[in-house]
């Protein structure tokens, strides 16, 4: 291996460990419990900011890390939750759905990214909010729904109505990452999403 791909691959794995710690310190700001057994916190806000900083594979990739940390126990979600029971709650079905969830802002991130060739302004805040919105909304959704749905004995229809709760916050949210990702691309012009 070179010592471009050495440095590259070392840059990866501190930019993966970075958004895993950064998803843990998102753990400690206290949830707000809803009546059917999903809070609301501000994890998601990670997911969306390691999807469009990161690009798919490494935003994947730190949600998983942060993810296994919780699997082994680890009280690293809101209200110092950890280990396998959270992914067999009513909630569960999100935290699946926050790697792919990622992975989708990313994705997304990285196709807008090459079609803007280096575009700032507005052009990145709406890249970026639609990525989140996307990925952060509706594919970690898609996996929550189903997952409250089998948890909680509800019908698909009814666990969607349950999430609508959530929209207005977490529009609140892709707002803010959109803001975030514009002002570290603004910041940092060589930040590169293709360095996967």
């Amino acid at each position: 291996m070179t010592t471009t791909g050495s440095l590259t691959s070392s840059r990866s794995l501190s930019y993966i460990a970075l958004f895993a710690a950064l998803m843990a310190v998102f753990g400690l700001i206290p949830k707000i419990d809803l009546p059917f057994g999903v809070p609301i916190t501000l994890q998601s806000l990670g997911v969306m900011l390691a999807g469009c900083l990161l690009g798919p594979r490494r935003g994947f990739l730190a949600i998983a890390l942060f993810l296994l940390a919780v699997a082994l126990g680890l009280p690293l979600l809101p209200g110092g939750r950890g280990g396998l029971s959270v992914f067999v709650a009513p909630a569960g079905g999100f935290l699946f759905g926050w790697m792919f969830g990622a992975f989708a802002c990313g994705l997304l991130m990285r196709l807008a990214m090459r079609r803007m060739a280096g575009a700032t302004g507005l052009p990145l805040l709406a890249a970026a909010f639609l990525s989140s919105v996307v990925g952060g909304i509706g594919v970690v959704y898609a996996f929550g729904i189903v997952g409250l749905s089998l948890i909680a004995h509800m019908s698909l229809s009814q666990a969607a109505l349950a999430m609508l709760v959530f929209i207005p916050g977490d529009l609140i949210k892709c707002g803010i990452c959109a803001m975030l990702v514009q002002t570290v691309m603004r910041g940092m012009p060589g930040w590169r999403l293709d360095r996967d």
